[in-house]
């Protein structure tokens, strides 16, 4: 299935909850739970190359928004998750920009998070090109007190980052209560790739690594036979597979999903990761079958890569009537690619704006943009 880029407007999306059917008197405040490092990210756009020193490069498009954890909590939240986040912000300008950003902006509760007199906020300054990215970020060291509270909101759902070698007592604390954790990891810089080395997997319900990290940390020789051995250690495992899509396995029931990735032009790669967990997230809460899942993962993750940045390109349900509604105008569409997500159909708002919509603000201080 293809789509094409278009032109619109920043405006708030569409209020669609979809957990509406499932919610109940004593659930927890929350759907979902995260805590990690927020970041202010400037993004520069329309670069013909990669900069090339002793010259100037001019981008054609700029925007500014909260980055590192905040994508991810974005996400959730334009999805309609209620999201609680656990951080530390600096108290400069920056640092307010962010908090505003999240809370105002994005609804997102930050009554777990924190200011830190005297701490400067993380920055990072991303040039998108030929659809990949560099980065140059600049940051303190972090406060001496972990944002992450040590009895942590109750919540449905939480997702957390595992770093190789570290244990975060949270996970293990949240597990306990009931709230389902969703995982991914980053790189392992040490080369030792041992799943030993993410103690808090145990406490996993799902791990969401892309395909070479699934290969290294399993030995295997493909990434779908790396997703089978993963679920050894976690019920569901989910590899992301690029272009190929993904392919997920729950072990405690030896179903399997693939499901094809969609057809886009790529603008911008950063935070497609992490729009990709929010999406299985939202399906996975919504008890959707695996296969739903990992569609709907997937076509928010393509619908974020045509835009710039990371929380600026997060889709929410607006951006998805409106592709849902865009797409099957085309002539010729594969009957079969179009009924892969009907199911969304329900819960999609009667109105749409034109697809895709620009969030971006050119710089922090200034208004929204066209």
């Amino acid at each position: 299935m293809t789509a094409s880029n278009g032109e619109g407007r920043h405006s708030q999306a569409a209020q669609v909850d979809p957990l509406a059917a499932l919610r109940a008197r004593d659930d927890p405040p929350w759907d979902v739970y995260l805590t990690g490092t927020v970041f202010l990210d400037i993004i520069f756009t329309g670069l013909d190359s990669a900069p090339v020193r002793g010259t100037e490069s001019w981008a054609r498009g700029m925007g500014s928004s909260p980055g590192g954890v905040a994508n991810m909590a974005t996400a959730l939240a334009r999805l309609g998750l209620r999201t609680s986040l656990a951080a530390a912000f600096g108290d400069d300008h920056y640092g307010e920009y962010c908090w505003d950003a999240l809370e105002q902006g994005e609804r997102i509760d930050l009554s777990t998070s924190r200011t830190v007199p005297g701490w400067h906020s993380p920055v990072t300054v991303s040039m998108a090109y030929e659809g990949e990215r560099t980065m140059v970020s600049h940051g303190h060291e972090p406060p001496p007190e972990e944002p992450a509270p040590d009895c942590p909101p109750r919540a449905r759902a939480a997702v957390a980052s595992l770093t190789p070698g570290t244990r975060a007592p949270w996970i293990a604390g949240a597990a306990g209560r009931g709230t389902r954790i969703f995982a991914d990891v980053g790189w392992d810089d040490t080369g030792r790739w041992d799943l030993a080395g993410l103690p808090d997997l145990a406490h996993c319900e799902a791990f969401l690594p892309n395909a070479q990290e699934a290969m290294r940390y399993t030995g295997a020789s493909c990434p779908r036979a790396a997703a089978h051995a993963l679920t050894e250690h976690v019920p569901l495992a989910v590899v992301t597979l690029g272009a190929e899509g993904a392919y997920a396995v729950d072990g405690r029931t030896g179903e399997t999903a693939e499901v094809p990735a969609i057809e886009v032009e790529a603008m911008d790669p950063t935070g497609a990761g992490d729009v990709f967990v929010a999406g299985f997230v939202t399906g996975t809460l919504a008890g959707w079958p695996l296969a739903d899942r990992l569609a709907f993962a997937g076509l928010t993750a393509a619908l974020s890569v045509q835009e710039f940045g990371g929380s600026l390109s997060a889709p929410g349900w607006s951006e998805i009537a409106g592709w849902w509604r865009r797409v099957q105008s085309y002539d010729h569409q594969d009957p079969a690619a179009l009924g892969r997500y009907a199911f969304l159909e329900p819960l999609l708002p009667e109105s749409s704006r034109a697809w895709p919509l620009r969030r971006a603000v050119p710089t922090i201080g200034f208004g929204r943009s066209a």
